[in-house]
């Protein structure tokens, strides 16, 4: 009764554990999560009362399916402040519902059937299903740890290009792994892109969220990419909006237009109300963003002291994001008569010590040997994780386990 396009399609990581932590509670077992990306920030006061403001005033009727013109303006003027990027707002910024929708929009908008889209490897596993379901392929680029981050080498770009790559998309700051591109690694990138003619798609959700003094910098802001790049991005991490549903996308006017034509087969884009309290985040005073950043940096230092001093286990440092690479590497080199996975070791956390975390092979082939921990939710949901966490991958190291 289903079309053949939905046999391409997956669930997600998450969506997949999910189903395996309800059955584990359905037993009376209480599971803490080191999981999702959803900051337990609330979203701030006057962006609330911007929402209350608007639906006092009758702002509940259609909103224009581009984007409210207060909105598209506001962010327009967002990129000229931050990254020195002229949009017009009329032609070249488009609202959609979160950063989701952005995705698959650009996806649509430049993919034909047998396309192929580069993706750096391990990434956020969302980005798979729409590439099938415009008719393309996901293809992974091989990334490496160096000096204690994943990077993308030119050479590894070129290996995965094919006559039928159409688009490279990268994700900075970098989920899961937590990367800020530098200039030098985003020159490269955009390099490669002009030289084999592809489509830049830069998702930039977790713009706000980068630590350590160290500035987002967009693709887009290098002169030769302009024209050949999609920006993605939301309000959900930067103002903590996430249920709110409001994001946009910011491009030359052709894919604009092109991305335009198919938001209108499916979506009628955020509410009016929303859009307006997203006007108030974008234009009123940033401090809380800054204060979240803090406080995240803070919850990312938290997890590394935690999890250092293991035997075999390296917790890695992120330049952004939300989450921790934790390496299981050289732990798994100690055992070379057992087949361990990362798989293995999610489960055995969750089953024997009740603390839920992802697996980095979720992500993809170069996530093996590596856990992803979400600093996202804080105070105690964060101390007694780790504290599961750190008591688990000991009695790993120790030996002492089922599995170890």
């Amino acid at each position: 009764m289903t079309s053949n396009r939905i046999a391409d399609l997956r669930p997600t990581a998450v969506n997949r554990v999910l189903e395996e932590v309800r059955r584990y509670q359905a037993g009376g077992k209480v599971a803490v999560s080191l999981m999702r990306g959803q900051p337990d920030s609330p979203t701030p006061r006057h962006i609330i009362e911007a929402a209350k403001r608007a639906l006092r005033a009758g702002r509940t009727g259609y909103a224009d399916n581009r984007g409210e013109p207060a909105l598209r303006k506001a962010v327009a003027d967002k990129l000229q402040r931050e990254q020195g990027l002229s949009y017009d707002p009329d032609s070249e910024i488009l609202i959609t519902d979160g950063a989701t929708c952005g995705i698959a929009l650009a996806l649509g908008a430049v993919l034909n059937p047998g396309d192929e889209v580069l993706l750096p490897d391990p990434i956020y596993d969302a980005y798979q299903s729409p590439s099938a379901l415009f008719g393309g392929r996901a293809v992974p680029v091989a990334s490496v740890v160096r000096d204690g981050r994943f990077t993308i080498d030119r050479s590894a770009l070129e290996a995965a290009w094919t006559p039928r790559s159409r688009a490279v998309l990268v994700n900075d700051p970098w989920n899961p792994v937590g990367t800020a591109f530098t200039r030098a690694e985003l020159e490269s990138i955009v390099r490669f892109a002009v030289e084999r003619n592809l489509i830049l798609i830069s998702d930039e959700i977790y713009e706000a969220l980068i630590y350590d003094g160290r500035q987002h910098i967009c693709p887009a802001s290098r002169g030769e990419a302009r024209p050949r790049t999609i920006v993605v991005n939301s309000l959900s991490k930067s103002y903590a909006m996430t249920g709110w549903r409001v994001g946009y996308c910011s491009a030359p006017a052709e894919l604009t237009r092109a991305m335009f034509l198919l938001l209108q087969q499916f979506s009628r884009g955020p509410v009016t109300f929303v859009q307006d309290a997203a006007v108030c985040a974008l234009e009123s005073n940033q401090d809380g963003v800054r204060q979240m950043q803090a406080e995240y940096q803070a919850r990312r230092d938290l997890v590394i002291e935690s999890l250092s001093g293991i035997a075999g286990i390296r917790p890695l440092v992120p330049d952004g994001g939300l989450f921790v690479m934790v390496d299981l590497r050289e732990f798994f080199a100690q055992r070379p008569s057992r087949e361990l996975t990362s798989d293995h070791v999610r489960r055995f956390l969750l089953e024997q010590h009740g603390v839920v975390v992802i697996h980095g092979s979720a992500y993809g082939v170069a996530g093996e040997g590596f856990l992803r921990v979400s600093f996202a939710a804080g105070g105690t949901i964060l101390e007694q994780g780790l504290a599961r966490l750190r008591s688990g991958l000991c009695e790993l190291t120790a030996g002492k386990s089922p599995i170890g």
